[in-house]
Protein backbone atom coordinates (compact mmCIF):
# COMPACT_ATOMS: atom_id res chain seq x y z
CA UNK A 1 0.00 0.00 0.00
CA UNK A 2 1.07 3.68 -1.10
CA UNK A 3 1.60 6.47 1.15
CA UNK A 4 -1.49 8.23 0.25
CA UNK A 5 -3.36 5.09 0.54
CA UNK A 6 -2.22 4.17 3.88
CA UNK A 7 -2.66 7.74 5.40
CA UNK A 8 -6.40 7.10 4.18
CA UNK A 9 -6.84 3.99 5.63
CA UNK A 10 -5.79 5.22 8.73
CA UNK A 11 -8.23 8.36 8.13
CA UNK A 12 -10.62 6.24 8.07
CA UNK A 13 -10.23 4.34 11.22
CA UNK A 14 -9.80 7.93 13.16
CA UNK A 15 -13.25 8.64 11.66
CA UNK A 16 -15.03 5.58 13.14
CA UNK A 17 -14.15 6.98 16.70
CA UNK A 18 -15.61 10.42 15.94
CA UNK A 19 -19.07 11.10 15.22
CA UNK A 20 -20.37 15.17 14.95
CA UNK A 21 -17.22 15.77 16.67
CA UNK A 22 -18.12 13.51 19.58
CA UNK A 23 -15.19 10.36 20.48
CA UNK A 24 -16.80 6.96 20.98
CA UNK A 25 -13.44 5.24 21.17
CA UNK A 26 -11.85 4.26 24.70
CA UNK A 27 -12.91 5.38 27.41
CA UNK A 28 -10.41 7.78 29.66
CA UNK A 29 -10.68 6.14 32.94
CA UNK A 30 -11.47 9.05 35.53
CA UNK A 31 -8.16 10.55 37.17
CA UNK A 32 -8.24 12.21 40.69
CA UNK A 33 -6.84 16.06 40.24
CA UNK A 34 -2.90 16.28 41.20
CA UNK A 35 -2.57 16.14 44.83
CA UNK A 36 -1.53 20.41 45.19
CA UNK A 37 -5.25 21.03 43.30
CA UNK A 38 -6.77 18.27 45.90
CA UNK A 39 -5.63 20.37 48.91
CA UNK A 40 -6.41 24.17 46.98
CA UNK A 41 -9.91 22.41 46.32
CA UNK A 42 -10.72 21.73 49.97
CA UNK A 43 -8.78 25.13 51.42
CA UNK A 44 -11.44 26.53 48.36
CA UNK A 45 -14.46 24.60 50.40
CA UNK A 46 -13.39 25.34 53.81
CA UNK A 47 -12.81 29.00 53.12
CA UNK A 48 -16.51 29.16 51.72
CA UNK A 49 -17.41 27.46 55.35
CA UNK A 50 -16.36 30.08 57.11
CA UNK A 51 -19.05 32.41 55.09
CA UNK A 52 -21.49 29.85 55.61
CA UNK A 53 -21.12 28.06 59.20
CA UNK A 54 -21.42 30.38 62.27
CA UNK A 55 -18.34 31.35 64.17
CA UNK A 56 -17.60 30.06 67.61
CA UNK A 57 -15.57 28.79 70.24
CA UNK A 58 -15.27 27.26 73.38
CA UNK A 59 -13.33 28.53 76.78
CA UNK A 60 -10.21 27.12 77.22
CA UNK A 61 -8.16 26.97 80.62
CA UNK A 62 -4.41 25.74 81.10
CA UNK A 63 -3.40 23.23 83.26
CA UNK A 64 -0.19 21.37 83.62
CA UNK A 65 0.74 23.28 80.86
CA UNK A 66 -1.52 22.07 78.55
CA UNK A 67 -4.34 24.08 76.87
CA UNK A 68 -7.65 22.26 77.27
CA UNK A 69 -11.64 22.97 76.50
CA UNK A 70 -13.91 23.85 78.57
CA UNK A 71 -17.31 21.86 78.43
CA UNK A 72 -20.68 23.60 77.95
CA UNK A 73 -18.49 26.63 77.36
CA UNK A 74 -19.69 27.21 73.85
CA UNK A 75 -20.65 30.52 72.63
CA UNK A 76 -20.93 32.19 69.33
CA UNK A 77 -18.55 34.86 68.43
CA UNK A 78 -18.01 37.38 65.77
CA UNK A 79 -18.21 35.78 62.83
CA UNK A 80 -14.85 36.06 60.80
CA UNK A 81 -14.94 35.00 57.02
CA UNK A 82 -11.90 34.39 55.14
CA UNK A 83 -12.01 36.43 51.35
CA UNK A 84 -10.31 35.44 48.78
CA UNK A 85 -7.24 37.33 49.84
CA UNK A 86 -7.31 36.23 53.00
CA UNK A 87 -7.01 32.55 51.85
CA UNK A 88 -3.95 32.79 50.09
CA UNK A 89 -2.28 34.56 53.29
CA UNK A 90 -3.28 31.44 55.14
CA UNK A 91 -2.05 29.08 52.83
CA UNK A 92 0.90 30.89 53.05
CA UNK A 93 0.59 31.09 56.93
CA UNK A 94 0.29 27.03 56.47
CA UNK A 95 3.42 26.76 54.86
CA UNK A 96 5.08 28.65 57.97
CA UNK A 97 3.50 26.78 60.48
CA UNK A 98 4.62 23.42 59.04
CA UNK A 99 8.35 24.24 58.52
CA UNK A 100 9.26 21.92 61.66
CA UNK A 101 7.88 18.90 60.00
CA UNK A 102 8.75 20.22 56.51
CA UNK A 103 12.64 20.70 57.27
CA UNK A 104 12.57 17.22 59.64
CA UNK A 105 11.22 15.39 56.35
CA UNK A 106 13.93 17.25 53.99
CA UNK A 107 16.93 16.69 56.74
CA UNK A 108 15.75 12.83 57.60
CA UNK A 109 15.16 11.59 54.21
CA UNK A 110 18.07 13.22 52.50
CA UNK A 111 20.29 11.41 55.24
CA UNK A 112 18.12 7.78 54.59
CA UNK A 113 19.01 8.84 51.13
CA UNK A 114 22.84 8.35 51.48
CA UNK A 115 22.54 4.95 53.37
CA UNK A 116 20.08 3.58 50.83
CA UNK A 117 22.48 5.01 47.84
CA UNK A 118 25.49 2.87 49.87
CA UNK A 119 23.74 -0.43 48.39
CA UNK A 120 23.37 -1.86 52.32
CA UNK A 121 19.69 -2.62 51.93
CA UNK A 122 20.60 -4.73 48.89
CA UNK A 123 22.54 -6.81 51.42
CA UNK A 124 20.12 -7.03 53.81
CA UNK A 125 17.41 -7.81 51.16
CA UNK A 126 19.72 -10.57 49.81
CA UNK A 127 19.80 -12.44 53.19
CA UNK A 128 15.47 -12.29 53.46
CA UNK A 129 15.53 -13.69 50.25
CA UNK A 130 17.37 -16.49 51.27
CA UNK A 131 15.48 -16.97 54.36
CA UNK A 132 12.25 -16.64 52.97
CA UNK A 133 11.36 -18.05 49.70
CA UNK A 134 8.68 -18.59 48.04
CA UNK A 135 5.06 -17.80 49.54
CA UNK A 136 6.70 -17.71 52.77
CA UNK A 137 7.92 -13.85 51.82
CA UNK A 138 4.51 -13.09 53.20
CA UNK A 139 5.33 -13.39 57.00
CA UNK A 140 7.79 -10.28 56.21
CA UNK A 141 4.22 -8.57 56.07
CA UNK A 142 2.86 -8.96 59.41
CA UNK A 143 6.65 -8.74 61.24
CA UNK A 144 7.16 -5.59 59.63
CA UNK A 145 3.14 -4.16 60.64
CA UNK A 146 3.72 -5.42 64.10
CA UNK A 147 7.39 -3.96 64.50
CA UNK A 148 6.11 -0.49 63.20
CA UNK A 149 2.87 -0.56 65.35
CA UNK A 150 4.69 -1.80 68.06
CA UNK A 151 7.01 1.77 68.56
CA UNK A 152 4.15 3.69 67.43
CA UNK A 153 2.09 2.16 69.91
CA UNK A 154 4.50 2.63 72.79
CA UNK A 155 6.81 5.79 72.23
CA UNK A 156 4.70 7.60 69.51
CA UNK A 157 6.66 6.95 66.64
CA UNK A 158 4.66 8.50 63.45
CA UNK A 159 6.43 11.53 61.58
CA UNK A 160 9.65 9.64 62.37
CA UNK A 161 8.72 6.72 60.15
CA UNK A 162 8.45 8.17 56.91
CA UNK A 163 12.19 8.30 56.56
CA UNK A 164 12.33 4.66 55.99
CA UNK A 165 9.15 4.94 53.70
CA UNK A 166 11.33 4.53 50.99
CA UNK A 167 13.10 1.31 52.47
CA UNK A 168 10.07 -0.65 53.04
CA UNK A 169 9.02 0.47 49.29
CA UNK A 170 12.72 -1.08 48.01
CA UNK A 171 12.49 -4.44 49.82
CA UNK A 172 8.80 -5.03 48.93
CA UNK A 173 9.48 -4.52 45.21
CA UNK A 174 12.60 -6.52 45.59
CA UNK A 175 10.85 -9.51 47.05
CA UNK A 176 8.52 -9.64 44.43
CA UNK A 177 5.61 -6.95 45.19
CA UNK A 178 5.38 -3.07 44.47
CA UNK A 179 5.46 0.13 46.20
CA UNK A 180 2.14 -0.17 47.47
CA UNK A 181 2.85 -2.86 49.64
CA UNK A 182 5.80 -0.85 51.22
CA UNK A 183 3.92 2.26 51.74
CA UNK A 184 1.02 0.39 53.46
CA UNK A 185 3.95 -0.94 56.18
CA UNK A 186 4.39 1.81 57.57
CA UNK A 187 1.44 3.45 56.78
CA UNK A 188 -0.80 1.23 58.42
CA UNK A 189 1.41 -0.02 60.65
CA UNK A 190 1.71 2.96 62.22
CA UNK A 191 -1.95 4.10 62.00
CA UNK A 192 -2.51 1.03 63.75
CA UNK A 193 -0.31 1.43 66.55
CA UNK A 194 -1.88 5.11 66.91
CA UNK A 195 -5.23 3.19 67.25
CA UNK A 196 -4.27 0.51 69.37
CA UNK A 197 -1.80 2.67 71.58
CA UNK A 198 -0.79 1.30 74.48
CA UNK A 199 1.22 3.79 76.23
CA UNK A 200 1.72 6.57 73.55
CA UNK A 201 2.15 9.71 75.22
CA UNK A 202 0.95 11.46 72.48
CA UNK A 203 -2.67 10.29 72.31
CA UNK A 204 -3.73 8.11 74.99
CA UNK A 205 -1.58 9.87 77.47
CA UNK A 206 -3.13 13.37 76.63
CA UNK A 207 -6.55 12.05 76.24
CA UNK A 208 -6.52 10.07 79.75
CA UNK A 209 -5.06 13.27 80.84
CA UNK A 210 -7.80 15.37 80.02
CA UNK A 211 -10.65 12.34 81.03
CA UNK A 212 -9.28 12.32 84.43
CA UNK A 213 -7.90 8.10 84.05
CA UNK A 214 -5.61 6.65 85.69
CA UNK A 215 -2.85 6.56 83.23
CA UNK A 216 -1.73 3.75 81.34
CA UNK A 217 -4.93 2.39 82.74
CA UNK A 218 -6.89 -0.50 80.06
CA UNK A 219 -3.82 -1.46 78.77
CA UNK A 220 -4.38 -5.01 78.58
CA UNK A 221 -7.44 -4.50 76.45
CA UNK A 222 -5.98 -1.88 74.44
CA UNK A 223 -3.56 -4.02 73.16
CA UNK A 224 -6.04 -6.69 72.26
CA UNK A 225 -7.37 -4.16 70.07
CA UNK A 226 -4.04 -3.67 68.59
CA UNK A 227 -3.80 -7.19 67.79
CA UNK A 228 -7.23 -8.25 66.58
CA UNK A 229 -6.41 -5.08 64.01
CA UNK A 230 -2.86 -6.72 63.01
CA UNK A 231 -4.48 -9.90 61.91
CA UNK A 232 -6.94 -8.17 59.93
CA UNK A 233 -4.54 -5.79 58.32
CA UNK A 234 -1.83 -8.58 57.73
CA UNK A 235 -4.10 -10.75 56.00
CA UNK A 236 -5.88 -8.04 53.95
CA UNK A 237 -2.41 -6.26 52.71
CA UNK A 238 -0.52 -10.60 52.16
CA UNK A 239 -3.40 -11.06 50.32
CA UNK A 240 -3.14 -8.35 47.75
CA UNK A 241 0.91 -8.56 48.18
CA UNK A 242 0.67 -12.33 47.03
CA UNK A 243 -1.77 -11.36 43.90
CA UNK A 244 0.82 -9.25 42.85
CA UNK A 245 4.05 -11.40 43.47
CA UNK A 246 1.73 -14.05 41.45
CA UNK A 247 0.65 -11.42 38.53
CA UNK A 248 2.48 -8.20 38.78
CA UNK A 249 0.26 -6.42 36.00
CA UNK A 250 -2.73 -7.03 38.83
CA UNK A 251 -0.32 -4.48 40.81
CA UNK A 252 -2.38 -0.62 41.41
CA UNK A 253 1.06 0.74 39.73
CA UNK A 254 1.81 -1.44 37.45
CA UNK A 255 4.19 -0.11 34.86
CA UNK A 256 4.94 3.06 36.70
CA UNK A 257 8.70 3.79 37.07
CA UNK A 258 9.42 4.28 41.09
CA UNK A 259 13.39 4.91 40.19
CA UNK A 260 15.98 4.90 42.91
CA UNK A 261 13.84 3.53 44.94
CA UNK A 262 13.24 0.21 43.13
CA UNK A 263 15.41 -2.71 44.41
CA UNK A 264 15.48 -5.64 41.66
CA UNK A 265 15.36 -9.22 42.66
CA UNK A 266 18.49 -9.99 40.44
CA UNK A 267 20.93 -7.25 41.51
CA UNK A 268 19.78 -7.50 45.04
CA UNK A 269 21.26 -11.00 44.84
CA UNK A 270 24.43 -9.64 43.10
CA UNK A 271 24.79 -6.96 45.77
CA UNK A 272 28.24 -6.06 47.74
CA UNK A 273 27.78 -6.96 51.46
CA UNK A 274 31.23 -6.06 52.67
CA UNK A 275 32.29 -4.75 56.07
CA UNK A 276 31.74 -0.99 54.84
CA UNK A 277 27.68 -1.67 54.05
CA UNK A 278 27.54 -4.08 57.30
CA UNK A 279 28.96 -1.10 59.36
CA UNK A 280 26.55 1.33 57.44
CA UNK A 281 23.68 -1.29 58.55
CA UNK A 282 25.34 -0.61 62.40
CA UNK A 283 25.52 2.66 62.29
CA UNK A 284 21.50 2.70 61.09
CA UNK A 285 20.70 0.06 63.93
CA UNK A 286 22.50 2.59 66.62
CA UNK A 287 21.15 5.77 64.95
CA UNK A 288 17.42 3.55 65.52
CA UNK A 289 18.37 2.88 69.08
CA UNK A 290 19.30 6.39 69.95
CA UNK A 291 15.92 8.18 68.26
CA UNK A 292 13.95 5.95 70.84
CA UNK A 293 16.04 6.66 73.49
CA UNK A 294 15.92 10.59 72.89
CA UNK A 295 11.94 10.47 72.39
CA UNK A 296 11.39 8.17 75.29
CA UNK A 297 13.64 9.34 78.09
CA UNK A 298 14.30 13.29 76.81
CA UNK A 299 11.32 14.72 74.95
CA UNK A 300 13.29 14.77 71.26
CA UNK A 301 11.53 16.45 68.80
CA UNK A 302 12.39 17.54 65.16
CA UNK A 303 15.35 19.64 66.11
CA UNK A 304 16.88 16.14 67.94
CA UNK A 305 15.85 13.46 65.87
CA UNK A 306 17.26 15.74 62.60
CA UNK A 307 20.64 15.63 64.03
CA UNK A 308 20.52 12.32 64.77
CA UNK A 309 20.03 11.59 60.94
CA UNK A 310 22.59 14.02 59.82
CA UNK A 311 24.60 12.25 61.47
CA UNK A 312 23.72 9.05 60.61
CA UNK A 313 23.85 10.21 56.75
CA UNK A 314 27.87 11.74 56.83
CA UNK A 315 28.97 8.55 59.41
CA UNK A 316 27.78 6.33 56.79
CA UNK A 317 29.46 8.35 53.72
CA UNK A 318 32.51 8.65 55.81
CA UNK A 319 32.38 4.72 56.00
CA UNK A 320 31.39 4.29 52.32
CA UNK A 321 34.62 6.14 51.81
CA UNK A 322 33.24 9.04 49.71
CA UNK A 323 34.35 12.55 49.53
CA UNK A 324 33.13 15.94 50.96
CA UNK A 325 31.82 16.74 47.72
CA UNK A 326 29.86 13.44 47.07
CA UNK A 327 28.24 13.70 50.48
CA UNK A 328 27.27 17.14 49.38
CA UNK A 329 26.06 15.97 46.06
CA UNK A 330 23.92 13.42 47.62
CA UNK A 331 22.24 15.28 50.08
CA UNK A 332 21.23 17.69 47.36
CA UNK A 333 19.54 14.82 45.27
CA UNK A 334 18.07 14.09 48.45
CA UNK A 335 16.91 17.45 48.86
CA UNK A 336 15.22 17.36 45.32
CA UNK A 337 13.60 14.48 45.70
CA UNK A 338 11.46 15.46 48.29
CA UNK A 339 10.13 18.51 47.93
CA UNK A 340 7.46 17.43 46.36
CA UNK A 341 6.51 16.35 49.38
CA UNK A 342 7.20 18.94 51.48
CA UNK A 343 5.40 21.22 49.51
CA UNK A 344 2.36 19.20 50.60
CA UNK A 345 3.02 19.32 54.11
CA UNK A 346 2.80 22.90 53.77
CA UNK A 347 -0.26 23.00 51.37
CA UNK A 348 -2.13 20.83 53.87
CA UNK A 349 -1.53 22.58 56.69
CA UNK A 350 -3.30 25.71 55.21
CA UNK A 351 -6.36 23.99 55.95
CA UNK A 352 -6.07 24.27 59.15
CA UNK A 353 -5.32 27.60 58.96
CA UNK A 354 -8.41 28.68 56.99
CA UNK A 355 -10.69 27.04 59.69
CA UNK A 356 -8.86 28.55 62.26
CA UNK A 357 -8.92 32.09 60.85
CA UNK A 358 -12.89 31.45 60.48
CA UNK A 359 -13.46 30.42 63.70
CA UNK A 360 -15.44 27.16 62.63
CA UNK A 361 -13.54 24.81 64.18
CA UNK A 362 -15.40 24.51 67.46
CA UNK A 363 -18.35 25.04 66.13
CA UNK A 364 -18.20 21.84 63.74
CA UNK A 365 -16.98 20.06 67.23
CA UNK A 366 -19.82 21.28 69.26
CA UNK A 367 -22.72 20.15 66.50
CA UNK A 368 -21.10 16.94 65.86
CA UNK A 369 -21.33 15.92 69.67
CA UNK A 370 -24.88 17.33 69.63
CA UNK A 371 -26.69 14.05 68.26
CA UNK A 372 -24.54 11.64 70.26
CA UNK A 373 -27.10 11.83 73.06
CA UNK A 374 -29.61 9.98 70.67
CA UNK A 375 -28.16 7.30 70.39
CA UNK A 376 -28.79 3.83 72.94
CA UNK A 377 -25.83 3.13 75.21
CA UNK A 378 -24.19 0.00 73.34
CA UNK A 379 -24.07 2.45 70.25
CA UNK A 380 -22.64 5.02 71.72
CA UNK A 381 -19.19 3.99 72.03
CA UNK A 382 -19.41 3.13 68.24
CA UNK A 383 -20.89 6.89 67.12
CA UNK A 384 -18.09 8.44 69.35
CA UNK A 385 -15.89 6.12 67.16
CA UNK A 386 -17.40 7.99 63.80
CA UNK A 387 -17.03 11.47 65.04
CA UNK A 388 -13.38 11.29 66.18
CA UNK A 389 -12.72 10.04 62.63
CA UNK A 390 -14.25 12.68 61.11
CA UNK A 391 -13.06 14.98 63.55
CA UNK A 392 -9.26 13.76 62.25
CA UNK A 393 -10.35 15.47 58.99
CA UNK A 394 -10.17 19.01 60.54
CA UNK A 395 -7.78 18.26 63.46
CA UNK A 396 -4.93 15.88 62.51
CA UNK A 397 -2.96 16.55 65.33
CA UNK A 398 -3.30 14.16 67.80
CA UNK A 399 -2.76 15.70 70.68
CA UNK A 400 -4.70 18.80 69.51
CA UNK A 401 -7.52 16.50 68.66
CA UNK A 402 -7.47 15.20 72.33
CA UNK A 403 -7.19 18.68 73.51
CA UNK A 404 -10.38 19.83 71.74
CA UNK A 405 -12.39 16.71 71.89
CA UNK A 406 -11.89 14.89 74.94
CA UNK A 407 -13.19 17.59 77.39
CA UNK A 408 -16.70 17.31 75.39
CA UNK A 409 -16.48 13.76 75.64
CA UNK A 410 -15.69 12.76 78.69
CA UNK A 411 -18.41 14.20 80.55
CA UNK A 412 -20.55 13.44 77.60
CA UNK A 413 -19.61 9.94 77.88
CA UNK A 414 -21.10 9.96 81.59
CA UNK A 415 -24.21 11.37 80.66
CA UNK A 416 -24.68 8.36 77.96
CA UNK A 417 -23.93 6.00 80.63
CA UNK A 418 -20.51 4.89 79.01
CA UNK A 419 -17.27 4.66 80.42
CA UNK A 420 -14.53 7.64 80.09
CA UNK A 421 -12.49 5.31 78.95
CA UNK A 422 -14.48 3.58 76.12
CA UNK A 423 -14.61 7.68 74.88
CA UNK A 424 -10.28 7.60 75.02
CA UNK A 425 -10.82 4.15 73.41
CA UNK A 426 -13.05 5.98 70.48
CA UNK A 427 -10.50 9.04 70.68
CA UNK A 428 -7.75 6.87 69.51
CA UNK A 429 -9.25 4.50 66.78
CA UNK A 430 -10.79 7.46 65.02
CA UNK A 431 -7.33 9.57 65.22
CA UNK A 432 -4.99 6.26 64.30
CA UNK A 433 -5.84 4.82 61.33
CA UNK A 434 -7.62 7.73 59.60
CA UNK A 435 -3.90 9.48 59.38
CA UNK A 436 -3.48 7.38 56.30
CA UNK A 437 -6.65 8.29 54.84
CA UNK A 438 -7.50 12.14 54.85
CA UNK A 439 -5.43 14.27 52.69
CA UNK A 440 -5.50 16.48 55.21
CA UNK A 441 -2.97 14.77 57.85
CA UNK A 442 -0.01 12.71 57.19
CA UNK A 443 -1.32 10.91 53.90
CA UNK A 444 0.26 13.40 50.87
CA UNK A 445 3.82 13.54 52.62
CA UNK A 446 3.72 9.44 52.59
CA UNK A 447 2.33 9.37 49.40
CA UNK A 448 4.91 11.93 48.25
CA UNK A 449 7.58 10.37 49.37
CA UNK A 450 6.79 6.70 47.54
CA UNK A 451 5.36 8.43 44.52
CA UNK A 452 2.22 6.57 44.26
CA UNK A 453 -0.97 8.44 42.97
CA UNK A 454 -3.38 8.91 45.53
CA UNK A 455 -6.32 7.50 44.07
CA UNK A 456 -4.00 4.73 43.79
CA UNK A 457 -3.21 3.97 47.39
CA UNK A 458 -7.35 4.96 48.48
CA UNK A 459 -7.98 2.21 45.73
CA UNK A 460 -5.86 -0.53 47.85
CA UNK A 461 -6.64 1.08 51.23
CA UNK A 462 -10.18 2.24 51.39
CA UNK A 463 -11.29 -1.65 51.83
CA UNK A 464 -8.86 -2.24 54.19
CA UNK A 465 -9.53 1.17 56.24
CA UNK A 466 -13.19 -0.18 56.29
CA UNK A 467 -12.86 -3.28 57.56
CA UNK A 468 -10.56 -2.03 60.40
CA UNK A 469 -13.29 0.24 61.32
CA UNK A 470 -15.75 -2.68 61.16
CA UNK A 471 -13.34 -3.97 63.76
CA UNK A 472 -13.02 -1.28 65.83
CA UNK A 473 -16.96 -0.85 65.88
CA UNK A 474 -17.41 -4.30 66.95
CA UNK A 475 -14.32 -3.49 69.75
CA UNK A 476 -16.25 -0.32 70.59
CA UNK A 477 -19.26 -2.29 70.97
CA UNK A 478 -17.52 -4.69 73.32
CA UNK A 479 -15.86 -2.47 75.52
CA UNK A 480 -19.50 -0.75 75.88
CA UNK A 481 -20.55 -4.47 76.92
CA UNK A 482 -18.09 -5.25 79.81
CA UNK A 483 -17.77 -1.95 80.95
CA UNK A 484 -14.20 -1.16 79.85
CA UNK A 485 -12.43 1.02 82.19
CA UNK A 486 -15.14 0.79 85.32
Amino acid sequence: MNEPDSLQARGKEIGKLYVNGKNFGKKKKFELPHIFLLLFCIIVVCTIMTWILPAGEFERVTEGGRTIVVPGTYHSVEQSPVDLFDMFRQIYNGFCNAADVSMFVFISYASINIIISSGAFNGLVAFLLKVFKGKSRLVIIPIFLTLVGAASSTIGLFEEWFPFIPVFVGISIAMGYDAVVGLAIVAIGAGMGYSGATINPFTVGVAQSIAEVAQGSGIGFRLLCHLCMIVVASILTMRYAAKVAADPTKSLVYGQDFGHLAMSEDSVKNARFSIREKLVLLILAAGIVVVVIGCKSYGWYFGELSAVFMVMGILSAIVMGWGPNAIAKKFEHGFTDVATACMMIGLARGILMVLQAGNIIDTVVYYMSLPLSAFPAWLCGVAMLAMQTLLNFLIPSGSGQAATSMPIMAPLADLLGVTRETAVLAFQFGDGLSNSLWPTGSLPIMVGLTGVKLEKWWKFFVPIFIALFVTQSLLMILAGVIGFGQ
